[in-house]
């Protein structure tokens, strides 16, 4: 992103100047270089941005050895530990969502500077606004590298000393180890696994180790029931004589004297571990004002890294400003070389226009001659052909008035002999009418005298067989006889029975 904005502000400075034409020989083998940088830093930064992940999503699968400690008791671990990562997932979440706005930021201020791009005029106003957005955006891309630059140092403190505690840690286990296995033999009371004094030990912490080897370990060599009874005893009457009663109630075992005894190992027990306790916050203070030592150093190195770093970066922003002043310089002259060559080819475009001005001028004037000359010749022609014209349309005027002479001499003609054969037709029709009523009568007349005799009624001949019927049933036979057992007929409606 840094690189396409210093490539975007060397370009405007370029344009700002009065010709793009040189812009990319320029800036070209810089931007190319920058542009490479990039590529390959951006690839570098994901590859060991998956590295990452992986590394996390495997050490997410080694927080399951947390419900492993719970089995075994260590609930107050687990506990603190869920906090812790409860407030580290808190500050995370907060990180990227800080990251994420940033990002928005400057993606919306390129998106901007994209928009003012497209499709519009270089004018002074626009070239000051872009200046601007380019300004503001370059300020986000600072800050949010800045920032992360920081936090990154930050961690990687506190990886280094994560990493140097956890090797003094793995250190300290080792030797322990050691001296138990060294130290390790069988004994009739039970005590406790304890390491031998280490010489870089407190003397009050060598001084409780070898207390607890001599008397017997942390129960003072009792077994653990009775201990854990005198323990109720004890802290029920916070250490006074009273307890002694009611510790004997609870160990009939033990004598007034060897209760007395365990009473006076316990104190001293208490007052040893008392002191230890004293002495590890002091190491612990001793150790946390070395480590602070230890980053300041650190931090003085890594400052005087970051110093030298500012002086190569700054040498190399001299050269780069250095190599622009020189291709400023080339690009004058080429503006100057460019600036002469431009007048003669002024004043040779000029010579070159005169004359052609001349030639044009001659060219119109000879054309205005052709043209005046074939005007006259066309008006000629055009008065030729409309006497002709005229002629033509005389002729056909009178071989029209003859055509309809004759065509009108033609349809009195025909109208008569349509008229002739009209009244033909007429004569002839009304011929056949009258022959045809005649016969019509005639038959009338036929009839009449078939039809006209008197016929008898006879109402019974409609329920009797025709001949027909009686024909039909002499070679079948009569069938359905015997009485009628049921007669279908359309059923009433209710609304209309008993009507």
């Amino acid at each position: 992103m840094a690189a396409l904005a210093t490539t975007l502000c060397t370009a405007k400075q370029c344009s700002g100047q009065g010709d793009s034409s040189v812009q990319q020989p320029c800036t070209s083998s810089l931007d190319s270089v920058d542009h490479r940088l990039a590529r390959q830093k951006a690839v570098q930064f994901l590859r060991q941005a998956e590295k990452n992940k992986r590394q996390i999503e495997k050490l997410e699968k080694e927080r399951t050895l947390s419900t492993q400690c719970r089995k075994s008791g260590w609930t107050d671990v687990c506990g603190e530990l869920e906090e812790y990562e409860k407030v580290l997932e808190d500050e995370r979440n907060a990180d990227k969502l800080n990251l994420r706005k940033q990002l928005v930021k400057i993606h919306n201020g390129v998106r901007k500077f994209q928009t003012q791009l497209t499709d519009v005029k270089p004018t002074p106003e626009l070239i000051e606004r872009l200046k601007e957005i380019m300004s503001e955006v370059e300020i986000s891309i600072s800050t949010l590298k800045e920032e992360q630059r920081s936090c990154l140092e930050e961690l990687l403190k506190e990886d280094r000393t994560c990493r140097q505690e956890i090797t003094a840690y793995e250190k300290k286990i080792e030797n322990w180890s050691l001296a138990a296995k060294s130290d390790h033999k069988p004994t009739t009371a039970p005590t406790v696994k304890t390491k031998l004094p280490d010489r870089d030990l407190p003397a009050e912490v060598r001084a409780l180790e070898v207390f607890l080897q001599k008397t017997g370990g942390l129960n003072g060599g009792w077994d653990q029931f009775d201990h854990q009874a005198f323990l109720k005893a004890w802290t029920r009457h916070s250490g006074q004589p009273a307890y002694r009663k009611e510790a004997k109630l609870y160990l009939p075992a033990k004598t007034l004297e060897e209760i007395e005894e365990h009473e006076d190992w316990h104190r001293e027990l208490i007052s040893l571990q008392d002191r230890k306790r004293e002495a590890v916050q002091r190491w612990k203070a001793s150790k946390q004002q070395e480590r602070q030592t230890r980053i300041q150093s650190q931090k003085e190195m890594e400052e005087a890294e970051r110093r030298e770093k500012e002086a190569k970066s700054q040498a190399h922003q001299n050269r780069a400003e250095e190599e622009k002043r020189e291709a400023a310089r080339r690009l004058e002259e080429w503006r100057e070389d460019k600036r002469r060559n431009e007048e003669r080819e002024k004043e040779q475009r000029l010579c070159e226009e005169i004359q052609r001005r001349r030639r044009e001028k001659e060219e119109r004037r000879r054309q205005l001659e052709v043209k005046l000359t074939i005007e006259e010749q066309l008006r000629l022609r055009r008065e030729q052909e409309e006497e002709e014209g005229r002629r033509k349309r005389e002729e056909e005027q009178r071989e029209i008035e003859e055509r309809r002479k004759e065509a009108m001499q033609a349809i009195k003609h025909f109208k008569e002999r349509d008229l002739h054969k009209v009244e033909a037709k007429l004569q002839e029709k009304q011929l056949r009418e009258k022959e045809e009523e005649e016969r019509q009568r005639r038959i009338a007349a036929k009839f009449k005298e078939k039809v006209d005799s008197q016929v008898s009624r006879d109402p019974s001949r409609l329920t009797r067989p025709t001949k027909g019927w009686d024909e039909r049933m002499k070679h079948i036979g009569p069938s359905g006889g015997g009485p009628v057992l049921q007669m279908f007929h359309r059923a009433v409606p209710t609304w209309r029975q008993g009507l």
